[in-house]
């Protein structure tokens, strides 16, 4: 039996426009007949005595109705504001079948504005309940950004891109039309902007080679690279040393990103050649010699690049395009749909290589150092890479030896740096959120409490997608440990590639500086081989204050599969001549080939090129009888990436 008075339905606050017809409505249960009066702020509302409550409001207002029964009991409902926007438009007009969704009255209108100045965007929209708002820029909700205007105080670089807001209530959501802000120099006036719905770039890297030469650079190139296009907006998918049937599954995986008016920019640094006409890129377990079925035709991945209808495709080879039997007859390839959106930037020309060079402890491809050196440019993507060759045609170093090509179609003057509008491709960002969060999920923060009473907090940092890095720092030591210290191991053990001298001082130079100095750390190397979980075991070592003995306890913790593991591009079906490599799930240290890593540079000393073109026999094919034994067979351009 009902005791109290139970207010089971409360007003809900509404956004309306002036003199606007408005019902308010209470329900309640309690014992015997209720009562109820409405208030308008502090003030009775005449008359107003019933559960609901119909006004033509004028302006903003709150209101609150007090519930009575027959034994003096009474109680509140929860306030409710009726908020009146008095736009003078004819948009502020709402459909005659409307029923309370969302109702864009003013949308947020682009500007442009001078470096510091203070920017102000509108949305007001109508709404029974009153609706909710949520800012974005290219794409990316903006945090606490969730009221009728956004302002910005003092207007940078780093604001510009493209505004929108969603505005939702339980009924609906809907999207405001985009609003481009950028920062344009007095007295000139704002050029209308190109924009991609998103970007994405899939950069990989080839260093610790199986058969071939190892080389240095990639590792350091990727990373900053990497850095440089998430400045721009980009999502990127960062890999080193992959095997032919892991690189084809990690374009299937870049391809799957694709969509209509995506900016799309794929890169590789390692070896590589170049066969009448056709650029091959060198996986990690190509044998010696290779031929193009052990390697990754670039034309196609092109080919399918447009088959998603990108709005820009952009491929960067940082790797040699020597032939390697002059006498081939040139192949004819098939052409791609004139869309003029490609763009094929080489760090070398025709049957030359391509060089990186050592200054000191830091190592670098040529072509890669002064891409990066110009990236960041606002301009069409065509003058940023002439830009790039003009500053390495200048290279002492590679005079006479590498000069950068480019080749594009390119139509419209589309540059790297152009905003994201995502405006009616929502439905296409989402299902890429989803795909982008699988492939770029980190363990969290963890802190671990050993039986002694210390406590170790693990932390997770990824420096590519397929090379996570641990730290252990011990947090706290219980009163009975003394000179403690902690190893960090796996199970599956996970061999690290990185752990030679010269390239782990390298990798660790990329973000063991940044690190917060930590006790001991861990790399995760070749996530894309994880079958399985993986558990971290943490080895604290100590002294006991009381017996002086060294002591060892372990915790466990279960990260999961980390980062690209869980996009399980080992489950790719291998073809031949893929040798069984990719399948294995991790390479231990007794199959490890021996590699002999080049010698470093002493500091001080004159930087030394070195060539990213692997040995493949061909300079003996002079010595032989004329045939093809030597000569790398091309792949039918026909058949489908997916094929192997």
């Amino acid at each position: 039996m009902i005791s109290e008075i139970v207010i089971v339905q409360h007003p809900v606050s509404v956004c309306v426009p002036q003199s606007y017809s408005v019902t308010l409505s209470v329900r309640a249960v309690g014992t015997g007949s209720l009562k109820y009066q409405w208030f308008q702020s502090e003030e009775e509302v005449p008359g107003a005595t019933g559960a609901d409550l119909v006004i033509s409001v004028q302006k903003t207002e709150l209101y609150i109705c007090r519930v009575n029964d027959q034994k003096g009991n009474f109680v509140f409902s929860e306030w409710a504001k009726v908020k009146v926007w008095d736009i003078a438009k004819p948009v502020t007009r709402l459909p005659g079948t409307w029923q309370g969704e969302p109702h864009i009255a003013v949308h947020p209108t682009s500007q442009a504005v001078r470096r510091g100045e203070k920017v102000t965007l509108r949305c007001f929209a109508f709404g029974i309940p009153a609706p909710q708002y949520q800012w974005y820029r290219n794409g990316n909700p903006l945090q606490g950004k969730t009221k009728e205007m956004l302002q910005i105080e003092k207007f940078d670089r780093e604001h510009e891109g493209a505004y929108l807001c969603a505005v939702s209530n339980v009924l609906e959501e809907k999207w405001t039309e985009p609003a481009d802000v950028s920062i344009v120099v007095p007295e000139t006036l704002p050029a209308k902007r190109l924009t991609a719905t998103d970007k994405v770039a899939l950069l990989i890297g080839n260093l610790n080679y199986s058969h071939h030469p190892p080389l240095m650079a990639p590792m350091r190139d990727v990373h900053e690279l990497a850095n440089l296009l998430q400045q721009l907006g980009f999502r990127v998918v960062s890999l080193l040393d992959l095997t032919k049937a892991e690189m084809l599954a990690a374009i299937d995986k870049f391809l799957q990103l694709l969509d209509r008016g995506v900016y799309a920019l794929f890169y590789y640094a390692g070896h590589g050649y170049e066969c009448a006409g056709r650029n091959y890129l060198v996986a990690i377990d190509a044998p010696q010699p290779y031929r193009p079925e052990n390697c990754v035709s670039v034309q196609r991945v092109m080919q399918n690049m447009q088959e998603r209808r990108t709005a820009l495709n952009v491929i960067l080879l940082d790797t040699c395009r020597k032939w390697y039997n002059q006498h081939c007859a040139i192949s004819e390839i098939r052409s791609l749909a004139p869309l003029g959106n490609t763009v094929y930037g080489y760090a070398t020309c025709e049957d030359a290589e391509a060089f990186e060079v050592q200054d000191g402890e830091r190592s670098s491809g040529i072509f890669t150092k002064y891409l990066n050196k110009h990236i960041l440019q606002p301009e069409k993507v065509t003058h940023v890479l002439e830009q790039v060759s003009e500053d390495l045609g200048r290279d002492p170093l590679v005079t006479g030896r590498q000069v950068v090509e480019i080749r594009h179609t390119l139509k419209d003057p589309r540059a790297l740096s152009d905003p994201i509008q995502s405006t009616g491709h929502t439905r296409e960002l989402r299902l890429r959120d989803v795909c982008w969060r699988n492939a770029n999920e980190l363990p969290e923060r963890r802190t671990l409490a050993f039986p002694c009473g210390a406590e170790v907090e693990l932390s997770f940092s990824a420096l590519f997608s397929n090379v996570v890095i641990v730290f252990a720092v011990v947090k706290a030591t219980g009163c009975q440990v003394l000179d403690c210290s902690v190893l960090l191991r796996t199970n599956p053990v996970m061999e690290d590639v990185f752990s030679n001298e010269g390239c782990s001082d390298r990798m660790d130079s990329l973000l063991l500086k940044g690190a917060n100095n930590p006790d001991c750390s861990l790399r995760l190397c070749g996530l894309q081989k994880l079958q399985k979980s993986v558990v971290i075991e943490v080895d604290l070592h100590y002294t006991h204050t009381d017996s002086k003995l060294r002591l060892t306890e372990t915790r466990r913790h279960d990260i999961g599969r980390p980062l690209m593991a869980r996009c399980e591009l080992h489950a790719r079906k291998q073809g031949e001549g893929a040798e069984g490599r990719a399948g294995a799930p991790f390479r231990t240290i007794d199959h490890m080939p021996v590699r002999k890593q080049p010698p470093r540079q002493p500091l001080g000393q004159p930087c030394r090129p070195s060539t990213r073109k692997a040995e493949n026999a061909w300079k003996f094919a002079e010595k032989q009888p004329p045939g093809r034994s030597n000569e790398p067979e091309e792949n039918d351009e026909n058949e489908l990436l997916g094929r192997v």
